[in-house]
């Protein structure tokens, strides 16, 4: 497959080196692990369970995908809290009491309030609907309660949902599903099986050089190699938060910026660290790690 071809259509079985290449073209460097496990959920029909520590590129598999196999995306971002109405569906109950007023102002029976009508549509009812099938990302599933989790378990293993008031719906062009989780908690047995799973690791070096090259225009292949150097060596320490593709991207970034302007590399990386690290903590240990990580400056 070359540039600019188009991509067979959302449900045929593109082989790993065209996944590869159109994740590619779209600036997502993928491995080779991470395109067999999308081949496969493509190709069986399995939503995908990608986990990770932040920052590996999990949530931008979503998106990607979408563009990839020309899908719609719906994002559903999970949080401590989540139920079935924010997730589902909800009754537009100041629509319904309108109705109610409407009815009774005209003397009318107001009729059955739970149809069509009231409905309002909430991610998951809207992938399941959708004739055309979406991408739908359940993005950081972990941060959910465990009782979402088992609301999730009839949607997964038989992309159908059932609204007590109107009954099941089931989707006539299943979903593409993917989710996303960080860890912060195990997950269910019971959800893991419905899915197709794969870890994504932080990026080899020479992936990473390669991603680097790609995301920023102007830095220098000696440049690229001692900038990530420096950040395998960071994710080495002990800190609180590791920094994920996308700092090391914009680090490289703001590095390139200030080297640009004239001052000398190792005090560029320095001074554009705010970029790379977020916590106080951790840039105190870098501090004592600074001249063996990043030369003297």
């Amino acid at each position: 497959m070359t540039p600019g071809e188009p991509l067979p259509a959302a449900g045929s079985a593109l082989t790993e080196r065209e996944l590869a290449d159109a994740m590619e073209r779209e600036s997502y460097l993928a491995d080779e692990g991470l395109c067999t496990a999308i081949h496969l959920a493509l190709r069986l029909g399995r939503p995908l369970l990608l986990e990770g520590e932040p920052g590996v590129g999990k949530t931008e598999v979503g998106p990607v995908l979408s563009r990839v196999v020309g899908r719609s995306l719906i994002r559903l971002q999970c949080f401590e809290g989540l139920d079935a109405g924010q997730a589902l569906y909800e009754w537009d109950y100041p629509k319904q009491l309108l109705h109610v007023r409407v009815a009774d102002s005209r003397g009318e029976d107001a009729g059955d309030l739970y149809r069509e009508e009231f409905l309002l549509e909430r991610p998951l009812l809207r992938a399941v609907r959708d004739e055309r099938g979406v991408v739908l990302l359940i993005d950081e599933i972990d941060r959910a309660d465990s009782e979402f989790e088992g609301f999730l378990l009839e949607f997964l293993g038989d992309f159908q949902v059932t609204i007590p008031e109107l009954g099941t719906v089931r989707a006539t062009a299943p979903p593409i599903v993917v989710l996303t989780s960080n860890r912060t908690r195990e997950l269910h047995d019971a959800l893991k099986r419905r899915c197709l799973y794969h870890w994504i690791a932080f990026p080899g070096p020479e992936r990473e050089r390669a991603i680097l090259r790609r995301c920023v225009p102007g830095l220098e292949e000696q440049a690229a190699v001692r900038l990530v150097q420096a950040v395998q060596q960071v994710r080495a320490l002990p800190l609180l938060k590791r920094p994920g593709i996308a700092e090391s991207v914009e680090w490289a970034r703001g590095a390139t910026a200030l080297a640009s302007s004239g001052r000398p590399w190792p005090a560029a990386l320095r001074r554009a660290l705010g970029l790379l690290i977020k916590d106080e903590e951790d840039l105190r240990l870098l501090g004592e790690h600074a001249d063996e990580l990043f030369g003297r400056a």
